[in-house]
């Protein structure tokens, strides 16, 4: 809306002109997100209070999890209420992907928030039955994937990239569909396995989000990608500016979510935020980077799976408990070690991800 405002009124004064500069437009996604976070962030902690909308702690989890009982949750909201506002008044609204990541966003957010409400109502702390999750997802996601191959406009943006490897690169055809449901559905309940500790999940969403903002930044810009000898993906440099307001959200909410944390996330915000960054890797053609600098998501959702299988079949356990920061937890490290030592491992995979940009 500022945008096209500038836009506007950049044939009464060339001054306004500077508002087409992505960069700009960026930072500013990331101010005006934290501002926003930072600003409504004591007020819906204590609305969520009023009203007792307080999580509910298994009775199977880490013992030093039961003092968490009652704090409020749902907290995702204030992220997403925060991107929204943001990526509608500096993003280019006649940009397909902005409405695409937006759609995606509220869509698996609105799941999330149903989940979390039968948690919150009905003192369940399994919330909404898996099947019906998946199911919502499962339509979600296809959504996501069948807009983004029938409005396709360059066989670029149905090609998977391998990174590092020069010019490797394979036309996918319908298999995109299939390649961008398990990315944004997977991306979506990743993140969600995460969301375990205070802090744990927003910082290595925050630092994927911001690396995805330069890959966009790079894509749609036709002489650095073709300098990088990355896809050129037409339009994909205005999720610049989502990816700032990701960023600028998720600090903000950081800020009352970091141990001992006043808020969580909730359902609402951790699927929310997964399925935006696997549609945004997915816009950019970089799922395989994402799978790299999500590696702490990877890792969780493994060993859930691996916890799984491993007892369905053997009746024993791999993990003391899954995911595996409860493993951490359970063998003695405090909250704040095994949340740290995830950030660190993020950071790290984060500027594995992006030095693919050059390696070439």
């Amino acid at each position: 809306m500022l945008f096209e405002l500038a836009e506007y009124l950049s044939k009464f004064y060339s001054g306004f002109n500077v508002f087409q500069y992505l960069t700009l437009r960026g930072v500013l996604g990331v101010l005006t997100s934290l501002f926003l976070s930072l600003w409504l962030g004591p007020y819906m902690i204590q609305k969520l209070t009023h009203h007792q909308i307080g999580q509910s702690v298994r009775d199977d989890g880490p013992q030093s999890h039961l003092s968490k009982a009652g704090t409020p949750t749902m907290g995702g909201a204030l992220i997403i209420i925060a991107i929204a506002i943001t990526t509608l008044l500096w993003s280019d609204l006649s940009n397909r992907f902005v409405w695409i990541v937006l759609a995606v966003l509220l869509s698996f957010g609105l799941v999330g928030w149903v989940d979390d409400y039968r948690k919150v109502i009905y003192k369940n702390p399994k919330g909404l039955p898996a099947r019906y999750k998946y199911f919502w997802q499962s339509v979600f996601g296809l959504g996501a994937a069948f807009v983004l191959f029938y409005t396709a406009k360059s066989p670029a943006e149905l090609q998977l990239i391998v990174p590092i490897f020069k010019n490797v690169h394979y036309d996918l055809g319908l298999m995109f569909i299939v390649l961008t449901y398990f990315v944004v559905v997977g991306t979506s309940n990743a993140v969600n396995l995460t969301d375990g500790l205070d802090g744990l999940a927003i910082m290595p969403t925050v630092l994927v989000g911001g690396a995805l903002g330069i890959f966009a930044y790079a894509s749609g810009h036709a002489s650095f990608s073709n300098y990088l000898n990355i896809p050129h993906i037409i339009g994909a440099g205005e999720l610049v500016v989502f990816c700032g307001a990701m960023v600028g959200a998720g600090l903000g909410f950081l800020w009352f979510n970091t141990y001992p944390a006043q808020v969580f996330m909730g359902d609402v915000g951790a699927l929310a935020l997964g399925a935006a960054l696997g549609v945004i890797a997915v816009i950019v053609r970089q799922e395989l980077v994402l799978f790299i600098m999500g590696g702490v998501f990877v890792m969780e959702t493994i060993s859930v799976i691996l916890q799984v299988a491993s007892f369905k079949l053997t009746g024993r356990r791999i993990f003391r408990m899954a995911p595996l920061h409860h493993h951490f937890e359970l063998k003695g490290w405090p909250e704040p070690r095994v949340i740290v030592r995830f950030w660190i491992i993020t950071v790290i995979l984060v500027m594995i991800g992006l030095a693919t940009l050059k390696l070439r």
